[in-house]
C-alpha cells in the first residue's frame, strides 16, 4: 500500500507541474472579477492530474488482481464528469449540459451499486427500494457539485480530498481492504495536487478535478455503506465543513430571491477569506476536521445505533459558523 502511495503522490506532483506549463502555454487561466477569491490571473485544470494520477493506480491495482471488474467499472463513472470539466474549464459548456452527465454519471454509479444502501435511524433500518435509486442519484448529483461550489480559495478543495479520503481509508482499513488501498490512492493524487494549491496557490483545481472528486467520493461512501449502513453517516460528517456551508449557502440565496443559480462568492469561507486570508481559513477547517468531525465520525462508526444524533451535533456548530459569516451574503470587509 505504501508503494502505491509514493508512487500515485510522485504521478501527481509531476503531472500537476506539467499541466501548469500547459495552462500556462494555452492560456487555461482563471481570471478575476467580482466574484473571484483570488487577485492573480491563475492556470487552472490542475485536477487532471489527480484523475490521471488515481486512474493509473486503479488500473495497475485491476492488472494486479487487487479489485474486481465490478468495482473497476464504479470507479469508472466518475470519469465523464472529469471529461464534460476538463472541457468546460477549456470552453465554457451550458449548464444542462454539464448537470445532464453529472445525473447519468451518478445514475450509473446507483444501478451498478444495485441502489441506495439501508438507512439507519436509531435503533431502526429502512431499505428504500427503488426510490433509493432516485435518492442516491440526486444525493452524488448534489455531493459533486457541492464540491465544486467549494472550491473557491487556495487548498480547500484538495484539503478536503486528502482528509475525507485519508479518513475514509482509515476506517476501510478495519473492514474492506481494496476500498482502503483504493483510498489511499486518492489520498495521494489529491496531495500530490495539494502541494502546488497550497496558498499561495501556484494552480488551481478547475471542474475536471472538483467534479471527479466530489462524485468519486460521494460512491466510496456509498460503497461503504453497503458493508456497514452507519458508514453513510460517517461520510456526512466527514463532509461537514463542505455540505453545511455549500447548503446553507444555496438556501439562504433561494430564500433571499437571489439567483442562486448564478457564480458567486459568497460562502461562509469565501466570507472568512476575505477577512483573515486563505491560509488561515484553511488551517480553520483543519482543525474543525481533525478535532470536531473526525472524533464523532469515529463514535458513529464504532456506534452506528447514535449515528442522527452525531450528525446532528456535528452539524450544530457548523451551522452557527455559516451564520457568522453570512453564508449566502456578500461580505466586503477584507
Amino acid at each position: 500500500m505504501f508503494v502505491y502511495f509514493f508512487a500515485v503522490l510522485s504521478a501527481s506532483i509531476l503531472l500537476t507541474a506539467l499541466i501548469r506549463q500547459y495552462a500556462l502555454r494555452r492560456n487555461v487561466l482563471d481570471i478575476p472579477n467580482q466574484r473571484s477569491s483570488h487577485v492573480t490571473p491563475t492556470p487552472r485544470g490542475g485536477g487532471l492530474a489527480i484523475v490521471i494520477a488515481f486512474y493509473l493506480a486503479v488500473a495497475a491495482m485491476f492488472l494486479g488482481s487487487q479489485i474486481d471488474v465490478v468495482t473497476l467499472v464504479i470507479l469508472l463513472a466518475a470519469m465523464p464528469v472529469a471529461v464534460i470539466g476538463f472541457l468546460d474549464d477549456h470552453t465554457p459548456i451550458r449548464a444542462r449540459w454539464r448537470f445532464l452527465v453529472h445525473f447519468l454519471a451518478a445514475l450509473s454509479a446507483l444501478l451498478l451499486l444495485q441502489g441506495f444502501p439501508t438507512l439507519i435511524v436509531g435503533a431502526f433500518q429502512f431499505d428504500l427500494g427503488t426510490m433509493g435509486y432516485l435518492i442516491g442519484t440526486l444525493f452524488l448529483v448534489w455531493w459533486l457539485n457541492l464540491f465544486n461550489f467549494m472550491d473557491g480559495t487556495d487548498g480547500i478543495a484538495a484539503s478536503e480530498a486528502v482528509f475525507v479520503s485519508g479518513s475514509l481509508a482509515f476506517f476501510f482499513y478495519q473492514s474492506d481492504a481494496q476500498l482502503a488501498q483504493i483510498s489511499v490512492c486518492l489520498l495521494a493524487a489529491s496531495a500530490g495536487f495539494m502541494v502546488w494549491n497550497w496558498p499561495p496557490a501556484k494552480i488551481f483545481m478547475g471542474d475536471v478535478g472538483s467534479g471527479f472528486l466530489g462524485l468519486l467520493l460521494g460512491v466510496l461512501v456509498l460503497m461503504a455503506a453497503w458493508h456497514q449502513p452507519g458508514m453513510l453517516y460517517v461520510g456526512m460528517v466527514l463532509f461537514g465543513a463542505f455540505f453545511v456551508d455549500s447548503t446553507y449557502t444555496l438556501l439562504y440565496r433561494i430564500s433571499t430571491g437571489q439567483r442562486w443559480y448564478q457564480a458567486h462568492c459568497s460562502h461562509a469561507y469565501q466570507n472568512a477569506a476575505k477577512r483573515y486570508g486563505h491560509l488561515t481559513v484553511l488551517v480553520a477547517v483543519w482543525l474543525i476536521n481533525l478535532f470536531w468531525l473526525l472524533p464523532i465520525a469515529i463514535l458513529i462508526f464504532y456506534y452506528p445505533v447514535y449515528s442522527l444524533l452525531g450528525l446532528s451535533i456535528a452539524y450544530c456548530p457548523l451551522i452557527v459558523l455559516a451564520y457568522r459569516f453570512k453564508a449566502g451574503s456578500m461580505m466586503l470587509t477584507q
